[in-house]
Formats: C-alpha cells, sequence, structure tokens
C-alpha cells in the first residue's frame, strides 16, 4: 500500500508528522493531491487538547490542490484540475442542508458533546496536513480555482475568510454601521475585511500586535485600540459618543472579548460570535441589559460548499480586496512540528503560515 507523509495528532501537546497510507476514496469522493496547506487557530486547539480528536487522525482543514482521482458519481469535475474544498463539507442532502444550514450537516454527540457541525476534515477524518487527502460528497464540495489565482491568493478561502466574512453576515451590518471586531487574528482580519465589504462605514479594532493593526488598517479598519493600554470598552464608547457600535465581532473565543464585545454594543445591537470557546461563558447581567436590551447574541460556523467557494474566490478575483499579507511564513510539509511551534507561540508575528508538500 501506497504511504504518505501527513501531520498526525498523537496525544495533547503532540502533533507529529508520520507516514500514513494515501487514502482509499468511494464513489462519491475524491483524492486531491494537495498543493498548499495552512494551520488554523482550531488545530492548536487540538494541538493543547482543548478540542478533542482521535489519536492518530491527519489535522488540517484548508485544502488547495489538484484532483488525482475522482470517484465514479462524481460529476462536473476532471483529474489534474486545480481546486479548493471549503473546511466544511456538506453532503448537501441532510436535514441541515435542506432547511438551508449548511454547516451543521453532520452535527452530533462526539466525545462528550455536540461535534462542531459539518467540520468533518481533521475533527472526524483524516485532513489536509498531508500529501494527499479524501474529499467526501466531492460535487458539492470541490470548487474550481481560476487559472488567473495563485494557491495563496485562494488559501484563506476554505476557512479563515469564509468564517471571518461570516461574521460580518451574521451580524446583519447595514450600509453605515459602525462595528468594532475583537481581536485581529487571521479570522478578525477577514472579518475586517467583510464588515467593509458589507457597508460598514466605522470599523474598530481591538489588538495588542502593531504589526496586526496595520494589516487590520490595511482591510478597511478606521481605529485600532491597543487594549493593554486603554480599557477597550471605554475608548470604543468615547469614538462612538457614548452610542456604542451596530455590531461587535467576537474573533477570538475567550470570557473577555465576549463580556467587552456585549458591553461595547448599542441598545438592539447584535454580537457576532465566532470564537472557539474552551470553557463555559458567563453573559454579563448589566452588559445584557437583564434581557430587556434588545440585544442579539449570534453564533456562526464556517460556512462551507462549492457555491462558497467560487463567491470567495469571486472576490478575490475582483480585486476588492488582498489578503496575501496574511501569509507571513512558509514552511514544507517535512517541517510541519517546526510550523506548529512558531504559530502556537505566535512568534516572529506570524499570522498564517503556507506549508507545501
Amino acid at each position: 500500500m501506497k504511504k504518505m507523509k501527513a501531520a498526525v495528532f498523537v496525544e495533547p501537546g503532540r502533533i507529529v508528522l508520520d507516514e500514513k497510507p494515501i487514502p482509499e476514496i468511494g464513489p462519491l469522493d475524491a483524492l486531491v493531491r494537495i498543493t498548499t496547506t495552512t494551520i488554523c487557530g482550531t488545530d492548536v486547539h487540538i494541538l493543547k487538547g482543548e478540542y478533542p480528536v482521535e489519536r492518530g487522525l491527519t489535522i488540517g482543514h484548508e485544502p488547495v490542490g489538484v484532483i488525482e482521482k475522482l470517484g465514479s458519481a462524481v460529476k462536473g469535475y476532471q483529474e489534474g484540475q486545480r481546486v479548493i474544498a471549503g473546511a466544511i463539507t456538506p453532503s448537501g442532502q441532510s436535514n441541515a442542508c435542506l432547511c438551508g444550514c449548511l454547516s451543521q450537516d453532520g452535527a452530533g454527540t462526539k466525545h462528550g458533546f455536540k461535534a462542531l457541525g459539518g467540520w468533518r476534515f481533521g475533527n472526524t477524518i483524516d485532513g489536509a496536513q498531508a500529501e494527499f487527502l479524501c474529499v467526501p460528497d466531492a460535487t458539492a464540495n470541490l470548487a474550481a480555482v481560476p487559472d488567473e489565482l495563485t494557491d495563496e491568493q485562494v488559501l484563506m478561502c476554505p476557512d479563515i475568510m469564509s468564517t471571518g466574512f461570516s461574521g460580518a453576515e451574521s451580524g446583519r451590518i447595514r450600509i453605515g454601521d459602525t462595528v468594532v471586531v475583537f481581536a485581529l487574528g487571521p479570522i478578525g482580519l477577514c472579518a475586517v475585511a467583510g464588515a467593509k465589504l458589507s457597508g460598514a462605514t466605522t470599523i474598530i479594532g481591538v489588538d495588542a500586535v502593531p504589526e496586526r493593526m496595520n494589516v487590520a488598517r490595511g482591510l478597511g479598519a478606521d481605529h485600532c485600540i491597543d487594549f493593554t493600554k486603554v480599557d477597550p470598552v471605554e475608548e470604543i464608547m468615547r469614538l462612538t459618543d457614548g452610542r456604542g457600535v451596530d455590531v461587535a465581532i467576537e474573533a477570538l473565543g475567550t470570557q473577555a472579548t465576549f463580556a467587552n464585545g456585549l458591553k461595547a454594543l448599542r441598545p438592539g445591537g447584535i454580537l457576532s460570535s465566532l470564537g472557539v470557546y474552551s470553557s463555559d461563558l458567563t453573559i454579563p447581567l448589566g452588559a445584557f441589559g437583564a434581557g430587556l436590551a434588545d440585544k442579539s447574541i449570534v453564533t456562526t460556523l464556517c460556512p462551507g460548499g462549492k457555491e462558497r467557494m467560487r463567491r470567495l474566490m469571486s472576490v478575490i478575483s475582483s480585486g476588492r480586496i488582498d489578503l496575501k499579507p496574511l501569509v507571513t511564513h512558509r514552511f514544507k510539509l517535512d517541517d510541519i512540528e517546526a510550523a506548529y511551534d512558531l504559530f502556537s507561540h505566535q512568534r516572529d508575528g506570524v499570522l498564517k503560515v503556507a506549508i507545501t508538500p
């Protein structure tokens, strides 16, 4: 049986490069030869043992590659075609899909709690930090990459861009809105870009890393607040003349950023939560107006499927945003353990790493 290299979860604190059999595919699947992938913050949660997965699982959910082999029932694609697939891989046939909630296809109990919807790569099946990847329900999930776009230009589409944009979409941003984004990591930066495209005319970013705040300004942030120097909620209220923001996007997954998002909202505003939380949350009574302030809390899991990927690549092709600055480091798959060490410790101004087998 032919083998491939893959980044494998061994135990909390250890993701290592190992050899595994090249995946077998079924009639509905496609085998994709990975040409570029990356590491996500959720992968770091896995590394730290904060999100449990099975030992021996290949990690990663952001694939760019070339179709190596197609299942007999897959239509509309050809071997040798450049493609991406979303981090979320809906079948298109489930109750969740037919209700219009593609990201929740496959939601069920796993390790004692609800698994993250339709997130399968690197969660319930082998993922993309490998030389080859089996894409399930390939007809619904493969999206052809336009010839004019490079791997790195579309690398953010499978997860980071889709998730960040969904934060703006779920927040129902309107033309003229004021929006704050808490945490300017890759998802938060994409949320800034999504807020601008959605019509927000005042965008505030909250972080403490100068390089991230500079990138945020380039993507559309009008103000950047260093939360280590000022109280971010007080500064937001000053910038909005005490009104508060229309939409707060929480892109980190901590109690503090969740609570500050609520505190920064005007009455009737929307907290759009994108963070992956590692413990129970508490809703501050005052910030929530004791339930009488008409504030909404919405959560969103990264939308997937081929049409979502097509739309995101269309945004990139249009030139309306440029996410190339998010790729700050590059590694070979052979050096995946060093890439994890850099990314998990957030050294050297890292935002995203591009990994090539």
